[in-house]
């Protein structure tokens, strides 16, 4: 909901007068001369005013040769900012008390999208404000993802993780529907509200979050997941379902390790043992009071601190070390197979998605008749279609195991479904959203599937310690470096015209497939 606002709001920080509430722009009646942003050097009756012509636009995005590329320097801020920040995030989150993690960055995010809305209320026109405010932004929101993905993994296993991510990753494209609306409503009239109204409500969320998020069932007393089967065969392995130890990513001797515990259940030790990765999957984990509030949920209690290792006494060095609570390395994550191909794939994929997010208000506005606050409101669809598409990949994935497969066939359909769309979408309002609720399903499934389930089963694999916040920071990052390059290209290119920017798209989506070859080959059955 927070980043929508901006790709709504670029249409009357830079818009035809053609296009204002449908009126002739010659009409001098239409013209409000006492708006402070009124550009008076138009001459309404002379040469220079056509129908090309902005008429009340927002400086520094009044020239229409720079316009985009102005546009796409705020989308690139935010996003390559988020890209950056998100590797460390997700090392981050994997350390800190889940709770304290994520509430405080929303509200942070609440209060930068407050202060990006000032700047009409004030008059702003400083390009190096608006700058600041998106690199921040995207800073503070990376506190987002990799929080919600370990806490939601925590309490689903495998058998429906799927289908459980696919419909709550509908919450990105409520997201998206009622920040088109908020912003929508507002746009025309006073577009800081489009960002000040967002912003009290992410704000106001995140003092629920902070009031009664519970990022583990240990932390309310209830036993932790059981652990998956851990077949040996090597296709399993790379569809997911295997459970690989540190020792094992790092070409290190996993059977001393299996040994030990073994040990330890046969002496009656539970020092040494962690019933979260228990050898069998009918084992009842063993947990009386004392091990539901040990180190393992300590480190998201009522008065632990914010990073794990801080001055609370009560979390001794032991307690940090223990395995359930470890927090694995960087590179150790990364060395986890699929970890790089899905990260590659989702940057292009990302791309994709994130243009669209960024730039289909502006395209609908310049491709049809419709004024900003319809273009806003005729954008939904896509993001409907959106929400679809994820449930159904994510239903695929947990009925056929195959979640490269899965991905590959939408990225593949989603080319054509864009290719149908630029011819036709123009045609009628009808069209264009029969045909974005198809390109939205195919186009989104993949990101949303590869960024919820895959990334959560990838992170679970290692059993020695906590991998799924930094796993989902990786592919996340890498995946939002192809969302900062898409609208940056498009607002470039947009220039030379839309079709250039679909044939940028399509290509993307095309080398996303290539990227998961290995993947799905092997969930066919084949062998490298």
């Amino acid at each position: 909901m927070g980043r929508r606002p901006l790709s709504i709001v670029k249409n009357v920080l830079n818009r035809n007068c053609s296009n204002v509430h449908n009126v002739n722009p010659f009409d001098q009646d239409y013209f409000d001369y006492d708006q402070p942003n009124f550009d008076q050097s138009l001459d309404l009756m002379g040469n220079s005013a056509t129908p090309n012509s902005t008429c009340i636009d927002w400086p520094p995005f009044d020239n229409d040769a720079t316009a985009n590329q102005l546009l796409a320097m705020l989308d690139s801020a935010f996003l390559f900012s988020y890209a950056i920040c998100m590797f460390f995030s997700g090392y981050l989150a994997d350390r800190c008390n889940l709770r304290y993690f994520l509430s405080s960055g929303m509200i942070m995010s609440g209060f930068l999208l407050y202060a990006f809305g000032l700047s009409y209320r004030l008059n702003i026109h400083s390009m190096a404000y608006f700058v600041i405010i998106q690199i921040l932004s995207g800073a503070i929101q990376t506190t987002g993802w990799p929080s919600v993905i370990t806490s939601v993994g925590n309490w689903f296993d495998r058998s429906s993780r799927g289908a459980i991510f696919g419909l709550w990753n509908a919450n990105t494209n409520l997201g998206n529907i009622l920040g088109a609306v908020i912003a929508g409503y507002f746009v025309e009239e006073d577009w800081g509200l489009s960002f000040i109204v967002p912003g009290f409500i992410m704000s106001f969320f995140g003092v629920i979050a902070f009031l009664f998020l519970v990022p583990r069932p240990e932390d309310v007393g209830l036993h932790p997941l059981k652990a998956q089967a851990t077949p040996t065969d090597e296709h399993d392995v790379e569809g997911g379902a295997r459970t690989i130890t540190e020792d094992e990513l790092l070409g290190g001797d996993g059977g001393e390790a299996h040994h030990r515990r073994k040990a330890a259940i046969n002496h009656g030790s539970r020092d040494e043992f962690d019933p979260a990765v228990s050898e069998s999957p009918n084992e009842e984990p063993i947990l009386d009071n004392d091990d539901l509030n040990s180190s393992g949920s300590r480190l998201n209690r009522e008065d632990s601190p914010l990073i794990a290792g801080g001055m609370d006494s009560t979390i001794s060095s032991s307690d940090l070390s223990s395995d359930h609570n470890k927090a694995v390395s960087f590179w150790t994550c990364l060395a986890i197979p699929g970890v790089i191909e899905y990260s590659l794939c989702l940057g292009f994929a990302k791309l994709v998605s994130y243009t669209f997010l960024y730039w289909l208000p502006r395209y609908i506005s310049q491709s049809t008749l419709n004024n900003s606050e319809d273009s806003a409101y005729l954008s939904v669809p896509f993001d409907i279609g959106g929400a679809f598409g994820a449930i159904v990949a994510g239903v695929l994935s947990d009925r056929y195991r195959k979640s490269g497969l899965t991905c590959t066939i939408m990225l593949l359909m989603a080319i054509p479904s864009m290719v149908i769309y630029e011819k036709f979408a123009s045609t009628s309002n009808f069209w264009n959203i029969v045909l974005q609720l198809i390109a939205g399903s195919l186009v989104n499934g993949p990101y949303a599937l590869i960024t919820t389930a895959v990334s959560t089963d990838l992170g679970s694999r290692v059993k020695s310690g906590k991998a799924m916040a930094t796993v989902a920071s990786i592919i996340d990052g890498t995946g939002s470096i192809g969302a900062a390059i898409g609208p940056l290209v498009a607002g470039c290119i947009s220039d030379y015209g839309w079709q250039a920017v679909f044939v940028m798209l399509m290509a993307s989506d095309l080398i996303a497939s290539f990227c998961l070859i290995r993947i799905t080959l092997k969930e066919l059955g084949f062998r490298s």
